[in-house]
């Protein structure tokens, strides 16, 4: 008997776990809160680094950066990305496309649901996404997947790398940080996108005597 998997899982993925992926981790944990209210557990959100050191904080500028945007990096820890991490996950977006090809490296199966974060949200514009908002939010990621790499075959192979800010000032930190909100944001839309509601029937008009 098939197992019903109920969860929305995404993975982001940058080299040290430190700024770019925990920025897209926690920005999409505060949008499926305001957008989903108690359905919101069902959205399973995680980042790893390529290289990252297990359990190093978040970068405070990057951090900073992710809560002025209305975000909560309490607690953001780095963790190594290792075989196996894609496996189960719907969506996986990565920082750059060497960060995309390391994902595949560890699991060719991935080829279909990752992508770099630029080439998504470029591709969404392209893709045909027709009601796609008909899906059942726990299986939207995966369709989501489906309808980009379609579109690939329609888009030439650009630069879609989101920059690093390690190191750089908290400005340069808030510029990429903003970068990455503004890619991800109709993402977002479209995942946590409520199914319109068909209109009450109307109901016949009562003719008195």
């Amino acid at each position: 008997m098939r197992s019903y998997r109920r969860w929305v899982r995404l993975l982001f993925v940058c080299t040290g776990n430190l700024c770019r992926s925990p920025i897209a981790e926690q920005l999409l944990h505060a949008w499926a809160a305001e957008e989903l209210g108690h359905s919101a557990p069902l959205v399973q959100v995680a980042s790893a680094g390529t290289e990252a050191a297990d359990g190093q904080p978040m970068d405070p500028r990057s951090a900073q950066a992710v809560a002025e945007l209305g975000a909560d990096p309490t607690g953001a820890r780095a963790r190594r990305l290792r075989p196996g991490d894609t496996a189960d996950v719907d969506l996986v977006l990565t920082a750059t496309r060497w960060h995309r090809r390391v994902v595949l490296e560890l699991d060719p199966r991935a080829l279909r649901r990752a992508f770099t974060l630029g080439e998504a949200a470029r591709l969404l514009e392209s893709a045909d996404l027709t009601g796609l908002d008909l899906v059942p939010l726990e299986g939207r990621a995966r369709e989501l997947a489906v309808r980009l790499h379609a579109a690939r075959s329609r888009r030439a192979d650009v630069d879609d790398d989101v920059r690093d800010p390690i190191g750089q000032s908290l400005e340069v930190h808030r510029e990429v940080a903003a970068e990455i909100a503004g890619l991800l944001r109709p993402l977002a839309d479209v995942l946590f996108r409520q199914p319109a509601r068909p209109p009450l029937p109307r109901r016949p008009a009562v003719v008195s005597d």
